[in-house]
């Protein structure tokens, strides 16, 4: 029988592994920068597929080189489509760089919405805040961010902003049915502004927030939303292996805390799954707060959604 480690051998053990890990999410991880990749029968039967990049959560600091150089490469892909899905910022003089990044991009048509951390800069706070009730309560003090410079940095671009806003985009063959909210985590959602049923004649009416807060997510499917994209999560960014996430950070479910699910109305009350039920894509994001720029287990993502026509038996149950 193998004696039990001396305590003292244990505790250095112990601490050697926490510090491996915490180096391994302070200095590894989150420069391993992923492209995530669907495929979503959502379009209506016949359409031309679309390919859509999502952007989320970049949280820009200046000088991370690494993370700029790689959000530019991601111009070869080509997409139809780009979804930047907010919290851009983290820092007051990040707008000339998130911008600069973006270039190659903003050259194909885009649409975005503005997260929490596009309005405000992070402040320090204690993270064990995030395991209540209390993760979105704003701080005494906020320092505003230069938002409008960032937004008609984009709009100037041709992107489309969807903050409360909905509007259609035709992609070649191909008509879109677009609908967005401002950041509900802070509770600049207005849904009921823009709701609408949706388009008959598009072929695809798609939902686009930052935070998948629940009373989003039901808004939209309701009125008929094939797919929703959102972010603001980051996976759960400290995840534990076979476990995955241990918050969100809003009021979705934690099965949900990142990649691709199905939403329904009501879903987050427990009512049964429809056969017509929606799609939902949540990005993990390509950062974090300048004050907390650790990952584990949850690498920092882009996503690239091949959209194709969905078969009209599944949706109708047959």
């Amino acid at each position: 029988m193998t004696p039990p480690l001396p305590a003292a051998r244990l505790l250095a053990c112990t601490a050697a592994a926490g510090g491996a890990a915490l180096a391994w999410g302070t200095l590894v991880e989150p420069r391993l920068f992923a492209l995530r990749r669907y495929t979503l029968p959502v379009l209506a039967p016949g359409s031309h597929p679309l390919r859509v990049l999502q952007l989320s959560d970049i949280h820009m600091v200046p000088g991370q080189s690494a993370k700029q150089e790689w959000i530019r490469s991601l111009a070869a892909l080509e997409p139809d489509l780009v979804v930047n899905t907010g919290d851009n910022l983290s820092h007051v003089g990040a707008v000339p760089e998130v911008l600069a990044t973006m270039a190659p991009l903003l050259e194909r048509p885009g649409v975005f919405v503005m997260g929490s951390n596009d309005y405000y800069a992070p402040t320090p706070k204690n993270p064990a805040r995030y395991l209540t009730r209390d993760y979105a309560a704003a701080p005494a003090t906020r320092i505003p961010l230069p938002t409008e410079r960032l937004r008609a940095g984009m709009a100037d671009r041709g992107w489309i902003d969807l903050d409360n806003a909905r509007t259609t985009l035709t992609l070649g063959p191909t008509r879109l049915d677009l609908v967005g909210v401002d950041d509900p985590h802070i509770e600049r959602d207005d849904y009921a502004r823009v709701s609408a049923p949706a388009d008959p004649d598009a072929a695809l009416t798609m939902g686009v927030t930052h935070a998948p807060y629940q009373r989003v997510l039901d808004g939209m499917t309701a009125d008929g939303a094939r797919l929703v994209i959102a972010g603001h999560t980051h996976g759960g960014q400290l995840c534990v292996p076979g476990v995955g996430a241990l918050v969100t950070n809003c009021d979705l479910d934690r099965r949900r805390a990142k990649g691709v699910s199905r939403w329904w109305t009501g879903a987050g009350s427990g009512r049964a799954e429809p056969a017509d039920a929606a799609w939902l894509h949540v990005s993990a994001g390509l950062g974090a707060s300048r004050f907390a720029p650790v990952r584990f287990a949850c690498r920092p993502e882009a996503t690239l959604l091949t959209l194709v026509p969905e078969d009209p038996d599944c949706r109708s149950g047959r």
